[in-house]
């Protein structure tokens, strides 16, 4: 992998293998099409295979606080009017591997505001690179990699943020015991996630009561729900300690392995990405199923053929621009193609290293780990049964979709919803923004959809404006306005 982002190649069939978040930049990357799904990939995930978790014991964090205080990141802009912190939390001290992390509170009534911890996906992507400085942080970075700029539309403005850089190996975050980066799957990364967030919760104890919310995308489809469910397992045992879970959320979620295909299929014709011929072509020739890893020659060539038809689309927002020297734009409401590059110099830049705490690191940091995402040991072909076990929870759990990702598309995330057999609580409608439609929502008996118009795969990204008064929605419990709002 080069050291700026990933550019992919739209591929139909990137997703019969586990898929893989990217965020822009200038390099190419394309899959192994018609790889085989390893036999550990259909795992299923399940917390009573995390019991032993419940024996954690908070470690010591004395004085840890006040150490990870950030006093000022280089290039940040004047009037900064809020506290970041960020360092490492222990996860397991035998084999050395820990995790980074980076928290923003919120700059008015950060005391009484939730907390929220934030993961990205990949699996193998940093919540730092991606989430913190494309997408919801307080900041983005300018061109020059040196200078940053305020994000109007940061989601700290309603909550207290935990950007986690998880598993070990994602970005600063690492093992001493280099072959846990060959082990390391979705179990090991719920079990880590959970040691880590009772061990945060020691050293920031004035949150240990507050309200705590679990928020994804992508890949976190798996990431989050799975924490939730060893969340509520552990919060049974009552000598160990209560989080406060309320509630999830999961952009552009990676929910359902079996309507990957088939929902991206029908989304690349219904865009107009694939013609007629081709469509119906996979339909007759195709079992449009992940369970089928062994496609007949027949579908193959039509595979083949979409591929070679959709061109360098940029799958996870197939309308956006793809990085390039002649796009200049220090826009909020552009996105610029180009920001992971942008990142990748300012985390290897050596000062911010030292105002992050980051420990010496023997490796440059990079947005993605893709030797880890290669060797993943277990994911369960589905998370539906989680999700289905959290709705009965009583949690609040909601799910939205940017409506132009091409990687993970709406179509999957609707097809996957109607496998859960909802009752309809509050019809499909449009809500807005600004005197526009800024998307549509439906809420069904203990589970929320809202997609958000004209934004690809990385919802803050593209539509921040959008993506904030859903978020603000979503932690006051509240169904988006169906009217036009001001």
């Amino acid at each position: 992998m080069a050291n700026n982002a990933i550019l992919l190649g739209f591929s139909l069939l990137q997703i019969l293998v586990l898929p893989f978040q990217c965020y822009g930049g200038k390099s190419y990357m394309s899959f192994d099409m018609f790889k085989p799904l390893k036999d550990s990939l259909s795992i299923e995930f399940n917390a009573s295979s995390l019991q032993f978790a419940v024996n954690i014991r908070p470690q010591g964090q004395e004085g840890l606080k006040a150490y990870d205080k950030i006093e000022r990141l280089p290039g940040q802009p004047e009037g900064v009017d809020f506290d970041q912190y960020s360092g490492y939390v222990n996860v397991d001290e035998n084999a050395g591997r820990t995790l980074f992390y980076y928290f923003v509170e919120s700059p008015q009534n950060a005391s009484s505001k939730p907390l929220v911890l934030w993961l990205n996906g990949g699996p193998g992507c940093s919540s730092l690179g991606a989430g913190a400085l494309t997408e919801l942080g307080p900041f983005r970075v300018k061109k020059d990699g040196k200078t940053l700029y305020r994000n109007p539309y940061a989601w700290h403005q309603e909550a207290n943020i935990i950007f986690l850089e998880s598993p070990a190996g994602v970005g600063f975050s690492y093992s001493n015991n280099s072959s846990d980066y060959n082990v390391t799957g979705d179990v090991s990364t719920a079990r880590d996630s959970y040691t880590f967030i009772v061990n945060w919760l020691e050293r920031f104890p004035e949150y240990k009561n507050r309200d705590f919310f679990i928020a994804g995308e992508s890949y976190a489809g798996h990431y989050v729900p799975q924490l939730t469910q060893l969340i509520l397992h552990n919060n049974k045992f009552r000598n160990h300690t209560i989080i406060n879970l309320k509630g999830i959320t999961i952009g552009n979620g990676v929910l359902d392995d079996v309507e990957m295909v088939r929902g991206t299929v029908d989304f690349a014709w219904s865009h107009a990405l694939l013609p007629d011929e081709i469509y119906y072509g996979l339909y007759s020739n195709c079992n449009l199923s992940i369970s089928d890893p062994h496609p007949s020659t027949k579908c193959k060539e039509f595979f083949n053929k979409t591929n070679q038809v959709l061109g360098h689309i940029f799958a996870y927002d197939i309308y956006a621009p793809i990085c390039n020297s002649t796009f200049s734009s220090n826009s909020i409401s552009e996105f610029d193609p180009c920001s992971s590059d942008y990142v990748f110099n300012y985390l290897n830049n050596p000062e911010v290293q030292t105002a992050l705490h980051v420990a010496a690191a023997p490796y440059p940091w990079q947005l993605c780990n893709q030797t880890l995402h290669g060797h993943w040991a277990d994911s369960p072909l589905t998370v539906l049964p989680i999700i289905k076990e959290l709705m009965a929870s009583g949690i609040q759990v909601w799910i939205y979709s940017g409506d132009t990702d091409g990687a993970v598309p709406i179509t999957c995330t609707r097809y996957a919803i109607n496998k859960l057999g909802l009752a309809v609580k509050t019809p499909w409608y449009p809500w807005y923004y600004q005197n526009e439609v800024g998307g549509f929502v439906v809420e069904y008996e203990k589970l929320t959809f809202v997609t958000v118009k004209g934004s690809g795969h990385f919802v803050p990204s593209y539509q921040p404006a959008r993506a904030l008064l859903f978020f603000s929605s979503f932690l006051a419990g509240k169904l988006l306005p169906p009217a036009i709002s001001t």
